[in-house]
């Protein structure tokens, strides 16, 4: 698992990589009133937006984290139980499954140690 610099994680299994957000990105979110997608099924390259995620008056937006093509949406994310999505985003769950362009590119990703010594050092800073 890798994440992103936006806090953003992903997850490859093979030739297929899920990803979604992390906690560290939810920090400030009661709820979540609303998921937005951004044209959810098609070719993105990293960074563009994918999705939003709204509380409030708040919103933030969910980046791709490599190149590639998104071939599914969590269900859960489709059902407009807002509880339900924000207790699974709440626990790291899955937004999008994706086939990376380059499923051995780890440019710009951030290991799973080295993310959380940075969410520990922004903690001691704020």
């Amino acid at each position: 698992m890798y994440y992103t610099s936006d806090h953003e994680w992903i997850d490859f299994q093979g030739t297929v990589a899920y990803m979604g957000v992390s906690s560290f990105k939810l920090l400030g979110f009661r709820a979540i009133h609303e998921v937005l997608f951004n044209d959810p099924v098609s070719y993105k390259k990293r960074g563009d937006i994918i999705a939003w995620i709204r509380y409030q008056d708040y919103k933030i937006d969910i980046l791709m984290p490599v190149d590639g093509s998104i071939v599914q949406v969590n269900r859960i994310l489709l059902n407009n139980d807002l509880k339900q999505i924000s207790d699974h985003l709440g626990k790291s769950g899955w937004m999008f499954s994706i086939i990376p362009s380059n499923r051995y590119d780890r440019k710009n990703l951030i290991p799973v140690k080295d993310y959380l010594s940075l969410i520990k050092n922004e903690f001691r800073h704020s």
